[in-house]
């Protein structure tokens, strides 16, 4: 591990006090190999089928999961497909992936990289979390037969770095809460950082409005948690919570929705039946109730995207870092195939509401599009084009 003498936590950039992650590296990650993404407020991935859209946002959850401690038997149910097809695997038949980014912030830039071991059996090899030419935590697997790396981190005080094994199977920085003490200017360094991009990647949605389940009333055995669902199943139970406690958010979504669907809209709302069901209506403002059950599949997955952007973590199922306060934490929407069933008038609708709601810096949007011309027009929108060969 390279030594530095202590170094003074930096000062962020303009409008970054919030962790944000601003670039994804996928060194070898399925068809990817030292593919760079870089993320703005609202970034849109283009490419044709194949070029990576999807493993590239699978890769930015499998970090944010990592982030909030899963295992990686539970992030990888399929190891091996994460493996660069053409992957050879050295002596002791061993293959993996590398993944990592890059996170903005008051502890500056922070980058954080992961190895991992898919074959033949999934741990973690090495991760290497930097500042600047600062390694503040790394781990390497210095011996294949215990389920344990070796760790070094920071510290700058009587010992230049303190050693000590970490599990195999989580993510490394995301223990050093657990490991760290604090004591010296180096070792609040390794905390400021490691917290910066936890924090960042933590606060991940993925969505995918799946329609078919999205018509059904939520089933009142289901009723209870009030908190979005990935594929937006208990739509219908949301909208009758966020109709209720926020007025102005709820007016704003009935503007969205009013933009992208066919017909009058007065209102959007939801209402139980005798059963204690809940299904949602469209008020078509002259005594008409449309269920969500005749809407076409573009509505649905507009009002639910749309709903998804005027929300946040206390309507969305995600896991928020508990200790730090939400004014500092920003969310993140990871939507894949985000124009499927869209019409161009519902795909610009969209990208005009994700950038205002991402210009207040509160959300940020990741979406991968077979087109991004007609959302592109949105201010503020970046679009990273992976290319038939899935580079940028």
């Amino acid at each position: 591990m390279t030594v530095f003498s202590p170094v003074p936590a930096a000062r962020p950039p303009a409008g970054l006090d919030r962790p944000q992650v601003t670039e994804l590296r996928l060194s070898a990650f399925a068809g990817h190999r030292g593919t760079v993404l870089p993320f703005g407020p609202l970034t849109l991935i283009t490419g044709p089928s194949g070029s990576g859209k999807t493993s590239a946002l699978r890769a930015y959850e499998a970090l944010a999961r990592l982030s909030a401690g899963a295992e990686l038997v539970d992030v990888f149910d399929d190891p091996a497909a994460c493996v660069p097809e053409r992957a050879r695997a050295d002596g002791q038949r061993r293959r993996g992936f590398r993944i990592g980014c890059t996170v903005e912030g008051p502890a500056g830039t922070i980058r954080l990289d992961l190895a991992v071991q898919a074959e033949p059996e999934l741990r973690v090899v090495g991760e290497r979390l930097t500042r600047g030419g600062l390694a503040l935590l790394e781990t390497a697997l210095r011996d294949p037969g215990r389920r344990m790396v070796q760790a070094a981190w920071h510290t700058a005080g009587t010992a230049p770095v303190t050693r000590a094994p970490m599990p195999d199977d989580r993510l490394g920085t995301a223990l050093v809460p657990l490991r760290v003490a604090g004591k010296t200017d180096g070792q609040r360094l390794v905390l400021a950082a490691a917290e910066q991009v936890v924090v960042a990647l933590r606060s991940a949605f993925a969505c995918d409005p799946r329609p078919s389940r999205m018509r059904a009333p939520v089933p009142a055995g289901l009723i209870g948690a009030g908190r979005l669902l990935s594929g937006c199943d208990n739509l219908a139970e949301v909208l009758w919570r966020t109709r209720a406690e926020c007025a102005g958010r709820h007016a704003l979504l009935v503007t969205a929705v009013r933009e992208g669907c066919a017909g009058p809209v007065a209102d959007v709302f939801a209402e139980e039946a005798e059963d204690g069901s809940v299904q949602a209506f469209v008020d078509r403002g002259d005594g008409v109730r449309t269920p969500l059950t005749r809407l076409g599949d573009g509505e649905l997955r507009y009002l639910a995207l749309a709903l998804v952007l005027l929300t946040g973590p206390g309507v969305l199922a995600v896991d928020p870092v508990a200790e730090v306060p939400e004014a500092y934490q920003t969310l993140t929407v990871l939507a894949d195939d985000l124009d499927r069933r869209l019409d161009a008038r519902q795909v610009r609708a969209l990208g005009e509401l994700a950038a205002r709601t991402c210009a207040r810096g509160h959300i940020r949007l990741v979406g991968a599009v077979r087109d991004a011309t007609g959302a592109a027009d949105a201010a503020g929108a970046s679009v990273v084009d992976l290319g038939r060969d899935g580079t940028t």
